[in-house]
């Protein structure tokens, strides 16, 4: 006759996917842009657009996000017409958010994005304040070569401290590129 006890890894399963669909965090997957990348976000998602300054140009981005649990997580996507392009917005986009971030603590590290292309290379930023109250910041930047020879690039972001470390996990390993 089988034991009514759970096997103990089964129970800590159960337990990890009972607080992974708290009602704080509504886990769904999110498509963004027209180019085929899906986000997992933890609440329902707004979108918005705007002109953001990259370098000498000002870019057409379109923003996908939420805040759930005091956190805000959001992707950004705009369309480069060349991987020269792209490696130059990324590096005035990582410019301009590192000028942003003023005296906090920032470490910067190469990523790995399941299909994103080797250059521009994924990259991932973490930055801790120096100011007593201000919100972290997890910055993840990747591009994939579009299909029409454009490339798409992308900026997601997790600003704030999230209840539990593997929100943030989640919410980076929830990118899925085509």
């Amino acid at each position: 006759m089988p034991s009514p006890v759970l096997p103990s890894w089964l129970a800590l399963s159960a337990a990890a996917l009972l607080a992974a669909c708290s009602p704080t965090f509504n886990w769904r997957e999110v498509p963004v842009a027209e180019s085929g990348l899906v986000a997992l976000l933890p609440c329902k998602a707004d979108r918005a657009n705007r002109a953001l300054p990259l370098g000498a140009e000002s870019v057409q981005v379109d923003m996908t996000g939420c805040e759930a649990g005091g956190v805000t997580f959001a992707i950004a996507h705009a369309a480069a017409n060349s991987p020269v392009q792209a490696e130059a917005w990324l590096n005035a986009w990582r410019t301009a958010t590192r000028s942003q971030l003023a005296e906090a603590q920032v470490a910067e590290a190469p990523a790995t994005v399941q299909r994103a292309t080797a250059v521009p290379a994924p990259l991932r930023l973490d930055a801790q304040p120096s100011q007593q109250g201000a919100a972290p910041v997890q910055v993840l930047w990747f591009a994939q070569s579009q299909k029409d020879g454009t490339v798409a690039l992308y900026q997601a972001t997790v600003l704030g401290k999230p209840s539990s470390p593997e929100t943030a996990k989640t919410f980076f390993e929830g990118l899925h590129l085509p």
